[in-house]
């Protein structure tokens, strides 16, 4: 006789995050079905970005489908974790299968269902479960998931066939490879990636949970080539969001790209027709820069408070300018200081980094403290894992991080270890209330068609 078989879970009651996982597929269905009906209903609420208005903090949910990937405009939540993927495979087949599984097990974990349908204590017993279960009993806690590709996806890796999957020639233009920068120290198994994936929610098990699950299902076909834990965002991406610090102590982000913008949006994070050298299937989609910078934490400790507000241009209790003002307040780069030197100085974060010096350049920051202990003489191995969603690197980013790297007084305490550049595909336009594609749109799926 077969070994018995386990009571399915939903005979025996029904677990909160099951509960709300039903609760949220089924909103997402009528969101995403009844659109054109809901006449009267606030629309935020069916885009990307924008919480359902029903649910508590702890609980909320983004929609998975629209126009655009979640977790890029979406208010950034506490905590990320991020991670790399090299293929291991060749096939085109077993690449576009694994797109669809993680698309549909995306759509089902950020609706707060279970990675797979009979959750991690049901289904056949001698088989593994299709959820791993550390988030069994935890809401969904605002999960967003987003996906990109790397440039080695369409070149391929050193050693391989250039062309694995028969897509070289819808390489965009904006996917480069990035250049050496002054102060880089880059590690390459902290760096680029075929494939890509943001988690980001407000508890850390959650985030940690959909990775761990996009990573099972992508066994035999691709593996982990990085990861990183992150924490304490640095960023706000929504007006309705205050200023965090970093680990330096200072506000951060003050004047970065905020999701209510719609036109710096438009015209600074979205790429459109055209921009991707006819790569069109990027279209509506961005590019996501990554770059680990380790800080040296302990020399920047030691640093006077006058310094370290000269090196950053700003104050270290408000965040204000020191041109004055408070800390939303526009910067006066001519504003005189002592003897006629301005009081912003000519190598201050804030003046290199500021949109005048780049031709009106900005970028949408969504970066996260991190820390992963101390190496071999005692030190923090601590810093920023930046990351920002620009419309076309090649304007957005590079000169910005060419003038910080070369000009900047506050590389002194920092070190670049890590990095990658990512194309990311806009979203799928609907998908099934139990992650179920409709019409067989994916991710990505414009650019295999």
């Amino acid at each position: 006789m077969a070994d018995p078989q386990p009571e399915p879970r939903e005979r025996r009651g029904v677990s909160r995050r099951a509960f709300l996982g039903v609760a949220a597929g089924g909103a997402a269905a009528i969101g995403i079905g009844g659109l054109a009906a809901v006449g009267a209903l606030d629309v935020g609420a069916l885009v990307p970005g924008s919480p359902s208005p029903a649910n508590a903090t702890g609980s909320r949910t983004y929609p998975f489908a629209g126009p655009h990937q979640a977790g890029i405009v979406t208010p950034a939540q506490d905590r990320m974790y991020t991670a790399a993927f090299d293929l291991t495979t060749t096939s085109r087949d077993e690449l576009i299968e694994l797109l669809r599984r993680w698309t549909t097990m995306s759509g089902r974990l950020m609706g707060g269902l279970y990675a797979g349908p009979n959750g991690p204590a049901s289904g056949a017993y001698d088989a593994p479960p299709d959820d791993t279960g550390e988030a069994m009993d935890l809401p969904a806690a605002g999960l967003t998931l987003t996906i990109g590709f790397g440039r080695s996806l369409f070149t391929g890796p050193k050693g391989s066939p250039a062309d694995r999957f028969g897509i070289a020639d819808r390489l965009p233009t904006g996917l480069v490879d990035l250049p050496h920068f002054s102060g880089d120290r880059l590690d390459g198994a902290r760096s680029d990636g075929d494939l890509f994936v943001q988690a980001c929610a407000d508890d850390p098990q959650v985030a940690m949970h959909a990775v761990r699950n996009l990573t099972r299902t992508a066994f035999g076909t691709a593996r982990v080539r990085w990861s990183q834990l992150g924490f304490g965002r640095t960023s706000s991406t929504s007006t309705t969001q205050v200023t965090p610090r970093n680990l330096m102590g200072f506000k951060d982000g003050t004047a970065n790209v905020k999701a209510e913008a719609t036109s710096d949006v438009e015209q600074h994070v979205w790429v459109q027709p055209g921009d991707a050298g006819g790569a069109d299937w990027l279209t509506g989609g961005s590019y996501a820069v990554v770059r680990r910078i380790r800080m040296l934490i302990e020399t920047w400790d030691r640093t006077s408070l006058r310094e370290q507000e000269q090196i950053i241009g700003r104050t270290k209790g408000d965040g204000a300018p020191l041109s004055g003002g408070s800390e939303f307040t526009e910067i006066d780069f001519g504003a005189p200081g002592r003897g006629g030197a301005p009081l912003v100085a000519a190598d201050a974060h804030v003046r290199l980094a500021h949109p005048s010096t780049h031709g009106g350049a900005k970028m949408l920051r969504r970066g996260y403290n991190f820390t992963d202990g101390n190496d071999a003489l005692g030190r923090l191995d601590a810093g920023l894992f930046f990351v920002a969603f620009v419309r076309d690197p090649r304007t957005g980013f590079i000169p910005v991080q060419n003038a910080l790297s070369s000009k900047d007084a506050l590389m002194e305490y920092l070190v670049h270890t890590g990095s990658g550049l990512y194309a990311v595909p806009p979203g799928v336009p609907a998908i099934g209330a139990d992650g179920s594609l409709v019409d067989d749109a994916y991710l990505g799926a414009a650019l295999f068609a």
